[in-house]
């Protein structure tokens, strides 16, 4: 019987950031073979990133309250959607039986729906007055940080680290090293592959 699928929802806005999204949708699928999914999610059907690319959404904003992990990437209208009650009072995250990131200015839609508290969180530098401003501690000068079910990335490229967290903490060391190995840059595999583990490893429970 094949597995059940994990399914992951990457939320989207217009505006999105490219990198934030595709890095992390493409490296997640990579677990496809595993049962897992991860599909765009926005509030309308269409959304179109920061620089031009327009996009179909499959699945509607609700879609992230049922997911097993979600992600919200950064974008360059996020601190206006945190604003939009009409937006965020359409989610309904539960970090007792989901994983949660956010990435860049989308850690600021974390603090919005209340799943920081008192966690230290990295974003990136744009992102940062916004951030304390809402009363988040900010980590400074560091890629990743997590505390149990949700973490947090700062800086585009570091969308790797999320989806490193994210496949070690649902599929095992194994299954993400295999993923991180499909994709890693060729002649740089051990090298590329051992760097996340590393950034990571310190916010993975023992399995």
């Amino acid at each position: 019987m094949p597995p059940t699928p994990l399914r992951v929802a990457i939320v989207v806005f217009d505006g999105f950031s490219e990198l934030d999204t595709f890095v992390t949708f493409g490296l997640l699928n990579r677990l496809s073979a595993a049962g897992w999914k991860a599909e765009l999610v926005a509030p309308t059907a269409r959304v179109t990133s920061m620089n031009g690319v327009t996009v179909d959404t499959p699945q509607p904003l609700e879609f992230a309250n049922e997911a097993a992990a979600v992600v919200f990437a950064g974008g360059l209208y996020t601190r206006a959607i945190a604003e939009n009650s009409a937006v965020i009072d359409r989610l309904a995250l539960d970090p007792l039986r989901q994983l949660i990131g956010g990435q860049c200015s989308g850690t600021l839609l974390l603090a919005r729906l209340g799943l920081l508290a008192d966690v230290p969180a990295a974003t990136d530098t744009a992102s940062k007055p916004w951030m304390i401003q809402a009363g988040v501690r900010v980590a400074d000068d560091t890629p990743f940080h997590a505390r149990g079910p949700v973490a947090t990335a700062g800086g585009p490229l570091a969308a790797h680290y999320l989806a490193t967290w994210l496949m070690w903490r649902a599929a095992g060391l194994d299954q993400a090293t295999q993923a991180l190995n499909q994709a890693a840059p060729v002649g740089l595999r051990q090298d590329w592959t051992d760097r996340l583990l590393s950034v990571v490893r310190p916010f993975v429970p023992d399995r």
